[in-house]
Order: C-alpha cells, then sequence, then structure tokens
C-alpha cells in the first residue's frame, strides 16, 4: 500500500514569512499545500478597523492558488474571544477558509500580557476562550501551540482542553516558550502529546532536510501533516525533496532567481535602504545553509554596509558556485 503524501505547510515567522516572501517563494519554489501568515493581533470592531491592518492577508495582494500560490490560513493573536471573533468576521468576508489561534509565540513582551505560550499555564482560560471562538467564529478555528511556557508538562492539561472543541488543525512546536528557538524541539514530547490527543496532530519544529523529515516520519508514521519555517527558507527545495518533486542538479540559478525577486519585492515594500539591506542580511541568515560553506557566506553578506557592497558580495557569493 502506497504511503500518502505528507501535507505541508508554511510555518509563520513573524517579521519574515510576510507575504513579500510567501509571494517570492511560491512563484519559484513547489512542494508546500498551504502557508500560515504571521499573525495579526486581534482588535475590538474590526470591520471599522484601517484596511491596512489586514495588510500582510489582503487577497489582491497575495499569490492566488490559481496563479501558482497555495491556501492562506491568516493567524490571530489574541487572549479575548470577542476580539478574535470580530477580526475572524474581518478575515471571513475576504475569503478565507479557516482562522488560527496564536498558542506558541515565545516573545517575552507577548507572554508576559498572557498571549501566546503565555496562555499555556492557564488551561481553564484557553478553554474559556475556546468556547466563545468556536461557538461565534464565522470561520473553522485551529490551533497552533507550543508544549507550555516554562514547563513541556503544562501541554498535559491543555490536550483535554483542546479535545472538548471542534478544531480545524492542531499544530504543535515541541518547545516551551522560554526556549525561544534555541536547543533542540523534543520529538518524545511531542510522541506523548500524540498519544493523548483526540485531534490529529501536526509537527512542526526543526525540519531542516530530507533524512531529518524521514526520521521523524518513520517515528511517527500516523501524523500526515507537516509544518516547516526555517528549514524552508534554508532550503528552499525542501518541500519538494519531501514530496519527491523534481529538483535540478545545479540549484543555484533557481536561488538566485529567487534571491532577486525577493530583493526587488522588498525594495517595494521596505522604506529605505538599510531597513532593506537588514531585512536581506535576515533573509541570509536562513538562506546561507543551502550553500557547501553556510559561515563563510553568512561572513561575506554580514561585512556590506551598504547596498552596493551588499550587491556586490551576492555577486560573489554565486559567481563562486556557493562558497565565498
Amino acid at each position: 500500500m502506497q504511503t500518502p503524501q505528507p501535507v505541508l505547510g508554511l510555518a509563520p515567522l513573524h517579521g519574515v514569512t510576510i507575504r513579500v516572501f510567501r509571494n517570492a517563494y511560491l512563484s519559484r519554489f513547489g512542494g508546500l499545500d498551504y502557508a500560515m501568515a504571521p499573525f495579526i493581533p486581534a482588535i475590538k470592531d474590526a470591520e471599522k478597523a484601517a484596511r491596512s491592518h489586514f495588510k500582510d492577508i489582503l487577497p489582491e495582494w497575495n499569490l492566488a492558488p490559481a496563479k501558482g500560490g497555495v491556501p492562506l490560513v491568516p493567524q490571530l493573536m489574541a487572549n479575548d474571544a470577542d476580539d478574535f471573533v470580530s477580526t475572524a468576521r474581518v478575515i471571513a468576508e475576504l475569503g478565507y477558509a479557516e482562522v488560527n489561534w496564536n498558542l506558541g509565540c515565545p516573545f517575552p513582551m507577548v507572554t508576559r500580557k498572557r498571549r501566546g505560550s503565555g496562555l499555556l499555564p492557564h488551561p481553564e482560560l484557553v478553554d474559556a476562550f475556546l468556547d466563545r471562538a468556536c461557538a461565534r467564529s464565522p470561520l473553522p478555528v485551529s490551533v497552533k501551540l507550543r508544549l507550555g511556557l516554562e514547563d513541556a508538562d503544562e501541554i498535559l492539561a491543555i490536550l483535554p482542553v483542546l479535545d472538548r472543541h471542534p478544531l480545524r488543525r492542531v499544530i504543535l512546536h515541541p518547545r516551551v516558550g522560554t526556549q525561544m528557538y534555541d536547543g533542540q524541539a523534543d520529538p518524545e514530547a511531542f510522541g506523548r502529546a500524540l498519544a493523548m490527543s483526540r485531534h490529529p496532530l501536526a509537527y512542526n519544529g526543526d525540519i531542516s532536510t530530507l533524512a531529518g523529515f524521514e526520521a521523524l516520519r518513520a517515528r511517527f508514521p500516523g501524523v500526515g501533516e507537516w509544518m516547516i519555517g526555517r528549514g524552508a527558507i534554508a532550503d528552499p527545495f525542501l518541500p519538494a525533496r519531501i514530496k519527491g518533486l523534481p529538483v535540478p542538479d545545479d540549484t543555484l540559478p533557481a536561488l538566485r532567481d529567487f534571491h532577486d525577486r525577493l530583493y526587488l519585492a522588498y525594495a517595494e515594500y521596505l522604506h529605505g535602504p538599510r531597513h532593506l539591506l537588514d531585512k536581506m542580511k535576515e533573509i541570509w541568515g536562513y538562506l546561507a545553509d543551502s550553500f557547501p560553506d553556510p559561515e563563510a557566506v553568512r561572513r561575506e553578506i554580514r561585512r556590506a554596509g551598504a547596498l552596493d557592497g551588499y550587491r556586490r558580495a551576492v555577486d560573489l557569493v554565486f559567481s563562486l558556485g556557493g562558497s565565498a
């Protein structure tokens, strides 16, 4: 019996996988089945909000599936169910089919306000939120979460709460919030959660190579959905490799084309050369891993103090075939 193809989603990386990145990526690389947008703050009376509040998910600014894009899942940051529902109504009017609740953001400025993973030590608050949100949201609700804020065992009290609600999907990143993105994801903790959960769980965390993915899939053969974030930026061909799609022997021309599309798009989107330079250096922090000597590539890019120097550094990286 043939193993079904995995469902692959692009993870939301705040400030990185915004529409500019998504459009450039999806126009060049295949393998993804959907993308999740970085979170939008839920607000009261969202129908009265400025259109700019929703700028990252406005359909006219995102690559439609009919033109090579993939379905987009908007994500909301909220600890008030009424705000969530109000904002979900606007998202529904924009034509989306699902809204995701962020229970995983690890940044202290978020968690201190009992948002993101800051809600995970409080299962009673999560339960009360989902009671109202699931009953009143015009869209199916999904959840993306971590194991806990400080303790991986916090998930053990959260899972029975999630089981009581009709969630579209549950995506688990097996780290705690205080880890941020340091250390290793914890597949063992994911396995414990998988055994407890009534909902199917999607796996998100440290999927950076085909071999690593295959090891996880062998460990969790019942998991059908996987989410890739930093690994898809470091190797834009990774989703295609996982799906068994054709990948060119020489990946540099495609990577160069992707870079140039992204550079031009960010030049229009961002204000001023310094912002553009900083953003492209951020992208290279990941993308350098597509080259034989990543640290040499990062050093070359970091040396650039202005856009002229940056463009020379990029030309050098690609002209040397990946070894700066």
